[in-house]
């Protein structure tokens, strides 16, 4: 079981205050080089009929950082990732990815862009193998014709032994080998979480958004997810957006935290800004504040 928010906030120990970021970037606690806006959200809205899901939110994602998006059941988070992935489209606020606003995008258009999530329930293919549900991370990467590729000839072939490559990396990555030829629906649950990352890692994403990577996991699973996540981080140089629960994973896995409560923010800022904020205690930690 993860720790209560009261032990949380009692025993975490602050971690030193990191410089504000600047237009070129910011350098972070542990010395990791923090670079510009990769995506920046202005005074998004959302609605859905009268029922307001996120009302004039603006944040931005920095180059290689880890940002994590918090707050209670309903506080509008995986609406949030909707709009950023693309499947949402605000009926205010602008997107914009890498220095150009984004005009509205069918999903697979944005993937094509450089992003990829997971899923807060998982979203596998049950029957294929764990190599084929990595390997459904390459097709928007893949260019021979629907021919080529049911013939298996030419340049569908070289194509895809290249992809095959790319994943096999992957697999290694996470150390998934044993289990690379084992359909996904015999699979326990961590491992099919461990899977839904690598198919999203298989798509070279310059954002990586995941959302509740860690629910429903034992303490183990969450420890070896928390790895995998920074070594993502730290070793391609991922920008990684993440909502959870867990904030003892937010507070030792984050660069800077955004928090959400019935669909407005109510606090920005490194985890310690965020876990001495009253107004994030009084609405998600729920804990009184000395």
């Amino acid at each position: 079981m993860s720790p209560t928010s009261q032990t949380i906030l009692s025993e975490l120990a602050p971690p030193p205050a990191a410089p504000a970021p600047s237009a070129d970037g910011y350098v972070t606690a542990d010395g990791r080089k923090i670079g510009g806006v990769l995506m920046d959200l202005r005074h998004i809205t959302l609605r859905f009929g009268g029922v307001t899901a996120i009302k004039d939110i603006s944040f931005d994602i920095r180059e290689g950082e880890i940002r994590a998006i918090i707050g209670p059941n309903g506080a509008g988070k995986s609406s949030m990732m909707n709009v950023m992935s693309g499947f949402y489209v605000p009926q205010e606020g602008e997107v914009w990815f890498r220095g150009a606003k984004r005009p509205p995008m069918r999903p697979y258009q944005v993937a094509r862009q450089g992003l990829a999530r997971t899923f807060q329930n998982i979203a596998l293919f049950d029957g294929m193998s764990v190599l084929d549900n990595i390997m459904t991370g390459r097709l928007t990467m893949m260019k021979s014709s629907l021919l080529e590729q049911a013939l298996w000839w030419g340049r569908a072939e070289a194509e895809e032994t290249r992809h095959r490559e790319q994943v096999e990396k992957i697999i290694d990555f996470l150390e998934i080998q044993n289990i690379r030829k084992t359909p996904v629906g015999r699979l326990p649950y961590g491992l099919k979480k461990r899977v839904e990352l690598a198919r999203a890692l298989a798509a070279e994403p310059k954002l990586l958004m995941l959302d509740e990577p860690m629910a429903g996991m034992n303490v183990e699973e969450k420890e070896d997810m928390s790895r995998f996540i920074l070594d993502v981080n730290d070793e391609f140089g991922t920008t990684i957006a993440l909502i959870e629960h867990d904030m003892g994973v937010v507070m030792d896995l984050s660069d800077r935290v955004v928090v959400m409560d019935y669909g407005r923010k109510i606090g920005d800022g490194t985890p310690d800004e965020v876990r001495n904020n009253q107004e994030v205690i009084d609405a998600y930690l729920g804990v009184a504040h000395d």
